[in-house]
């Protein structure tokens, strides 16, 4: 097998490498890139349901947007079952972690709303049973699409397969809440080929997920951010001098790091609407480095676009390790060359003492951060903990050049709108 910058040959660019020795550099439990330390006595958004991939309505220029001043949100939902006989234990007590485990094949994606943009209200089913073609939907992006209401929702149908696809529906007011009307026809948009992007043909544990469209904000174009891992049988991959980077001496030993092969994915529409659409070789690889590179998207500032990613401790390879949180990127064009924030890629991690507080981050161009409460231990020793599945408090992050830093905590989902759009 190829290295990375072996494999794509003359295309349109060649990915840019988060490398090992970028990953060298992270540390985690610094202050400026770690989320704050959620309380074990968090609030519930909804006790009947667990949420975790948070999705704000946002316009195709990534800004938060509410409607006739609602602000509304979609999730990845899954009923809980404390009453539920496979999910209780030997004395008839709720094993909710176990539940809380078993989420990933019932998610669908369910929508709230606020006045406020926190205390999020309940709305239900965006899609009604047997709308989707497969038996979980995974995380994307809605899209308000003009002053009409009209919404297209990108995401992820699984099982089987992984197809990137969007339905069309509207959202519509009342003085007393928003409800979703439509989203009816689901359009399958593409899936992984086997030459770029890995298919489960080549690796049961592939990845080929959470569609982020945008329109790119110099030349005006549609494009889609998706996770990836690059195309190839698994344990084929090499990890070359590229993939390793300038490490100093001792650190050359790769392990098994070539099983490690995430990357993010871009594709760019063929026509105006998003119904047609063409992959291009991924803007960044972690061969080598780590094996998720889950939800990216942009944020567009002073030019620069700064791409983020989420990934975990788990899917990192030999001889590398960081916390579970944001990682970035900026570049001065879209198909970069990308250098990592902060030097290594680290942009906000869970402390050392509760490394599986929050995850699925997503970064708002107003510079908060939002996220769902994983797990918080509850005793000393790390052994009890409290199982999330609700919001977590939004983080402030202040971007400057290429580094980042966290500068404030806010309240449990706060994540207010940068426009309100009056439907007509």
């Amino acid at each position: 097998m190829k290295t990375t910058t072996e494999k794509f040959g003359a295309t349109p660019h060649q990915p840019s490498l988060w490398t090992r020795a970028d990953a060298l550099k992270v540390r985690a439990d610094d202050p400026t890139t770690t989320q704050p330390l959620v309380s074990a006595d968090f609030p519930v958004l909804n006790n009947d349901v667990f949420i975790w991939d948070t999705m704000p309505l946002r316009d195709l220029d990534g800004n938060v947007t509410s409607v006739d001043g609602w602000s509304v949100i979609f999730t990845l939902t899954a009923d809980r079952h404390p009453n539920d006989p496979q999910y209780l234990d030997e004395d008839g007590n709720y094993d909710i972690l176990r539940d809380w485990n078993d989420r990933h094949g019932r998610a669908k994606m369910y929508y709230w709303f606020s006045r406020t943009g926190k205390n999020w209200e309940f709305g239900g089913r965006v899609m009604a049973e047997g709308v989707s073609p497969t038996a979980r939907e995974w995380a994307g992006t809605p899209i308000l699409l003009n002053d009409r209401g009209e919404v297209d929702l990108y995401y992820t149908a699984v099982t089987p397969g992984a197809t990137i696809v969007k339905v069309r529906g509207r959202v519509v007011t009342t003085e007393h809440g928003v409800s979703m009307v439509g989203f009816e026809k689901v359009k399958p948009l593409f899936e992984a080929d086997g030459n770029m992007y890995q298919t489960e043909a080549q690796n049961a544990f592939w990845g080929f997920r959470d569609p982020w469209p945008f329109r790119d904000p110099k030349d005006g174009k549609l494009y889609m951010l998706f996770e990836g891992n690059v195309a190839g049988e698994r344990g084929s991959h090499k990890v070359g001098e590229a993939e390793i980077g300038d490490v100093p001496p001792g650190y050359e030993d790769v392990g098994n790091s070539r099983f490690q092969t995430a990357c993010v994915g871009i594709a760019v529409a063929r026509d105006a609407d998003g119904d047609d659409w063409e992959m291009l070789p991924p803007l960044l690889t972690a061969v080598g480095v780590n094996d998720q590179t889950e939800r990216p998207h942009f944020v567009f500032q002073d030019g620069k676009y700064y791409l983020f990613t989420i990934s975990h401790t788990f899917t990192y390879a030999d001889g590398v390790t960081g916390p579970d949180g944001v990682y970035g990127f900026v570049a001065d064009s879209l198909f970069g060359p990308y250098v990592p924030l902060n030097g290594s890629g680290l942009v906000l991690g869970n402390p050392s003492s509760q490394p599986f507080q929050t995850y699925s981050h997503y970064v708002m161009p107003n510079g908060l951060v939002t996220s769902f409460i994983d797990s918080v231990p509850t005793d000393e020793t790390g052994t009890q903990i409290r199982v999330g599945g609700t919001e977590a408090p939004t983080v402030g992050m202040k971007i400057k050049g290429q580094q980042t830093f966290v500068v404030a905590e806010y309240d449990y989902g706060y994540i207010p709108p940068m426009l309100d759009v009056t439907l007509k």
